[in-house]
C-alpha cells in the first residue's frame, strides 16, 4: 500500500481498488507460480547418476624423438613438386579475372587424367573440385577447352568429381562466440573424400566458404586448421583459391586480409597479370609465382599465356639464350642509366616514381626489355658491384640514386 500511495495510485483508484488488485495478483501467483517448485503439488523427479561427457579423444600423442632412431625417413610428398605439397593447404590467390579458377581446373584435369600441368609433372589420383564461383554450364565449357587442348576425352575424367555451389550457401564452417565449427557442407565434403580418397581437393573460393572476418587472426588460423585437418586425415592436397586484398594487389605480394592467411598455410601461389605502371602490353600474359614455400624455394616464376581457352607455359630461354637475354638487359640498363644521368635525371633502386626498371622499360630506347628483365639486370649489376647507391643534394634535400661505380657521384 505504501508504494501505491507514493506512486499516486491510491489517490486515483482508491484504497479498496488497490487492495483488490494486490489480492488478485497473490491468488493467481499461488495457483500458477512462476517457479514449479513453489507449487503445493510439486514433486521433484528422482535424480539419477550424474553423467560426465568424456572429452573427445585426440589422435596426437607425446613421444620421444629418440624413438625415431632406426625408422626410415619419410620422403616429402608433392602433388606438383615445388608448388603444391601433399597433406597440407596451399593458398592460390589472384585478382578477379586473372584466371585462377581456370588454372586450378587445369590442375584438376591433369591429376585426374594423368597429363602435365603448365609443363610440370603432377601426381595422379582422384580429384574433388568444389566451386562457388562457376555454375555447371561454365564448368562444362572450360572442361571442353581443356580436353581439346590436352587431346583428351571426357572418358579420361572419371576420377574428377565436380560440384557447383553457385547461388547456394557454400560455408564450410559456422561462426560461434567461441570458435569456428565445421558446417554440414564440410561434413558432406569430408564424407565424400573418405569414399573417394582423392589426391587433390580444390575449394573455390575463400570469400564464399569462410564465414568470419578475414582480418580476425584467430578465426583465420582456426579455418586453415580445419582444412589442414582434412588434408592430413584424407592424405591429400587442399588447394584453396582466394582474392588478394587491395594492399596485396598493389604491392604484388598477393596477400589477403590478415597476415595469418600467409602464416597459416604451408604454400602460397600468386597469379598476376604482367603490367608496367598500369600498362598491360599483352592482356593474355600471366605470371605464376611462388610467394611462400615452407618445403621448397620461393621466388620461382612461370610465365603463362592464355591460348584457345587454356593457359600454356611459355618456353623460357636456357643456356646460351638465357645468357644472351641477361646480357642484353644489363647492356640496356647501363645505357639508359648513362643517358638519364647525363640529362640530370636520377633513378632509384627503390620502388617509387623514379624506380629505375620502371623508368627504363618505358623509355623509347629500351629495345623491348621489360620491367621484369631490367630488374633482374639491376640486381645482377648490383651483385657484381658495377653500379652503386650514390647521393645528390645536401641536408634535408639529400636524395639517393643509382650510379656507375667510380663515376662522379657528387656527395656520397
Amino acid at each position: 500500500m505504501e508504494a501505491a500511495q507514493w506512486s499516486g495510485l491510491a489517490q486515483e483508484d482508491g484504497p479498496e481498488a488497490v487492495r483488490a488488485t494486490i489480492r488478485s495478483g497473490l491468488t493467481a501467483g499461488l495457483q500458477e507460480p512462476e517457479h514449479p517448485q513453489d507449487r503445493p503439488d510439486y514433486r521433484p523427479a528422482p535424480r539419477g547418476p550424474t553423467i560426465i561427457q568424456p572429452a573427445p579423444a585426440r589422435e596426437s600423442q607425446f613421444y620421444s624423438a629418440a624413438s625415431l632412431k632406426g625408422k626410415p625417413v619419410p620422403p616429402r610428398q608433392w602433388l606438383v613438386h615445388g608448388l603444391v605439397p601433399q597433406k597440407t593447404v596451399t593458398l592460390f590467390s589472384g585478382d578477379g579475372g586473372t584466371g585462377k579458377s581456370l588454372l586450378a581446373l587445369q590442375l584438376a584435369v591433369a591429376v585426374a587424367a594423368q597429363t602435365a600441368w603448365i609443363g610440370k609433372t603432377a601426381n595422379t589420383g582422384r580429384v574433388i573440385f568444389l566451386t562457388a564461383e562457376d555454375d555447371d554450364d561454365e564448368l562444362h565449357r572450360r572442361l571442353d577447352d581443356i580436353l581439346r587442348a590436352e587431346h583428351r576425352d571426357y572418358g579420361d575424367l572419371s576420377g574428377l568429381t565436380l560440384r557447383s555451389l553457385a547461388g547456394e550457401d557454400a560455408l564450410l564452417a559456422v561462426e560461434t562466440q567461441i570458435a569456428l565449427m565445421q558446417s554440414a557442407l564440410f561434413e558432406e565434403l569430408d564424407k565424400r573424400a573418405a569414399e573417394e580418397a582423392p589426391a587433390l581437393i580444390v575449394i573455390d573460393t575463400l570469400a564464399d566458404v569462410y564465414p568470419a572476418n578475414e582480418n580476425d587472426r584467430a578465426k583465420v588460423r582456426q579455418f586453415v586448421g580445419i582444412l589442414r585437418g582434412l588434408a592430413i586425415k584424407r592424405k591429400c592436397a587442399v588447394l584453396m583459391l582466394g582474392h588478394p586484398s587491395l594492399t596485396g594487389l598493389n604491392s604484388g605480394t598477393g596477400t589477403s586480409g590478415s597476415t595469418a592467411w600467409n602464416n597459416s598455410v604451408r604454400s602460397r601461389l600468386y597469379l598476376a597479370r604482367i603490367s608496367d605502371n598500369g600498362f598491360e602490353p599483352d592482356p593474355d600474359a600471366r605470371v605464376l609465382s611462388t610467394k611462400k614455400a615452407n618445403y621448397g624455394r620461393t621466388g620461382d616464376e612461370i610465365n603463362l599465356k592464355w591460348e584457345a581457352g587454356v593457359f600454356v607455359a611459355e618456353a623460357q630461354p636456357t643456356g646460351l639464350d638465357a645468357l644472351a637475354a641477361g646480357a642484353k638487359g644489363e647492356r640496356v640498363f647501363l645505357k639508359l642509366l648513362d643517358t638519364l644521368t647525363a640529362q640530370g635525371r636520377y633513378v632509384s633502386a627503390s620502388p617509387g616514381p623514379t624506380y629505375a626498371p620502371t623508368q627504363f622499360a618505358s623509355h623509347p630506347e629500351a629495345e623491348g626489355c621489360t620491367k621484369r628483365a631490367l630488374k633482374s639486370a639491376m640486381d645482377a649489376l648490383f651483385g657484381r658491384g658495377e653500379i652503386v647507391i650514390a647521393s645528390h643534394g645536401s641536408g634535408a634535400k639529400a636524395r639517393s640514386h643509382i650510379a656507375r661505380k667510380g663515376a662522379d657521384h657528387g656527395q656520397e
